[in-house]
């Protein structure tokens, strides 16, 4: 539409007068020119006439760079970044229709509460354009008392953050809250929260990644209504759940409770009644995980499946426990042997992160694999039951849960061990990712910087939804490779 108006507008009226007028002055022009030609051969002075006439062109041409370049109103050119630094990847470099640079811009995410009257934004929005500033998306957030408008603003690189919100206090705002922004922000709220409901719906562990990314940085625990030694907790919420500012509390599906904090920036009632949305969902698809799974030949010729295991895989997981030895139980559990069954049910729940099951031609289970939700350093543990071990099948499950790291966008995974169980520390050595070692009380701590961390200013893992604090020891690492 702009192209075609823009074309039409370029057209002008054609008109017999200008015609003439070029043709009179093309004959003026050759008449000129025979005039000063015939001069300067026939006349006395005709060199010197033509050196002059070189001389006046030159100075002429010489004035005319001088004044373009002394009131020039071309834009300025981006800036060029530091030498041997990489450009900003939250500022951008345009270009018009004439190919000439538009400034530099950086995109910012802000919110900020107005006065709940006729006006408030209005005057909002004039004071951002004073400074051209661009509003890519609103959303409004109505309370009691005002409205939250959160912005998605793209503004020149030079105008920071706290100008930014001095000119909103200026305007009436108040409460406000600003951080810079990327390209993943630039997804408009409806498709962005289409799309965190298609993925619950397919997968419920998904369910705690999935809050983080619509509420953004915020810490989620689950808590249930039942502890680990199968004792109530007194954790109960009503169906409706509870806001109370920045604290939300929700009643859990699978029961118990799940409480979002967010210490920075207060929830507001549409955020919550998002958050309740998701979680509805969760609850009315029930219990599903993805069923694909992948056959695996050993270097001796066994085949093994690896697959994703859940809840109900607990009597065929208790099994392989019971044919572990103690010392392996020893290395993956850190505590009393007899306490592994008692919290293995919250290991394979998806509220606490994903597990991923070996599994022989019998059908038999002979390995486990915990991706478990610790924050954005997400913590790895495997348990190989033992004449399954030093076949590779733990650096088998490693490689994977750390694919699935990466996909949820987590910055960094660990795993909790023994300076003498080689078999973990050899396999983490195997992902060929920069690692760090930290010994606290004798326990070994190997912690993998992934590949691929996110660069966006909102993590999906800033804080912890981990397993509860009733658990008497957190899950840790491996038996052997």
């Amino acid at each position: 539409m702009t192209n075609v108006n823009s074309a039409k507008s370029a057209r002008r009226p054609h008109h017999w007068r200008r015609d003439l007028i070029e043709l009179a002055a093309l004959f003026t022009a050759v008449a000129l020119a025979d005039a000063v030609a015939n001069l300067v051969a026939h006349g006395p002075d005709g060199p010197v006439l033509l050196v002059a006439a070189a001389v006046a062109l030159i100075g002429t041409a010489a004035f005319h760079l001088w004044w373009a370049q002394r009131h020039s109103h071309a834009p300025p050119s981006g800036r060029a970044p530091a030498s041997g630094g990489a450009p900003d990847p939250t500022t951008t470099t345009s270009r018009d229709g004439d190919g000439m640079e538009r400034p530099e811009t950086a995109l910012w995410r802000m919110r900020t509460t107005v006065r709940d009257e006729p006006g408030s934004l209005a005057a909002l929005c004039t004071a951002l354009a004073r400074h051209h500033v661009d509003i890519l998306t609103l959303q409004t957030h109505p309370l009691a008392d005002g409205t939250v408008d959160e912005f998605l603003l793209r503004a020149p690189a030079a105008f920071q953050g706290r100008q930014l919100g001095h000119e909103v206090a200026a305007a009436g705002g108040h409460d406000t809250w600003i951080e810079r922004a990327d390209a993943h922000d630039l997804v408009d709220t409806p498709t962005r929260v289409l799309g965190l409901a298609t993925r619950t719906a397919l997968d419920a562990s998904e369910l705690p990644l999935a809050l983080r990314q619509l509420l953004g940085r915020c810490t989620i625990h689950s808590l249930p209504a039942v502890s680990a030694g199968g004792a109530p907790t007194g954790e109960s919420t009503p169906a409706e759940g509870v806001l109370e500012e920045r604290v939300m509390r929700l009643r859990d599906p699978s029961g118990g409770t799940i409480t979002v904090e967010r210490p920075h920036l207060p929830f507001t009632p549409t955020e919550f009644a998002r958050a309740r949305a998701l979680i509805e969902l969760d609850a009315r698809l029930g219990p599903r995980m993805p069923r694909s799974h992948d056959v695996l030949t050993l270097p001796e010729g066994n085949e093994i499946t690896v697959r994703r295991a859940g809840p109900d895989d607990a009597p065929a997981a208790r099994a392989m426990h019971d044919r572990c030895s103690d010392r392996t139980l020893g290395l993956r559990y850190h505590g009393p042997l007899g306490d592994a069954d008692r919290y293995l049910g919250h290991l394979l729940s998806p509220r606490f992160g994903r597990t991923l099951a070996v599994q022989t031609a019998s059908g038999r289970v002979v390995g486990l694999g915990h991706l478990l939700w610790d924050g954005d350093e997400t913590e790895v543990a495997l348990l190989v039951e033992d004449a399954w071990q030093r076949r590779g099948i733990g650096s088998e499950l490693l490689g994977r849960l750390v694919a699935l790291a990466e996909e949820t966008g987590c910055a960094s995974v660990y795993a909790v061990t023994q300076a003498s169980n080689t078999g973990m520390v050899a396999a983490m050595r195997g992902l060929g990712l920069p690692l760090d070692y930290q010994i606290e009380e004798g326990t070994l701590v190997i912690t993998a910087r992934l590949a691929t961390a996110p660069t966006h200013s909102r993590p999906s893992h800033d804080l912890p939804y981990g397993p509860p604090s009733e658990l008497p020891y957190g899950p840790s690492e491996q038996s052997g490779r």
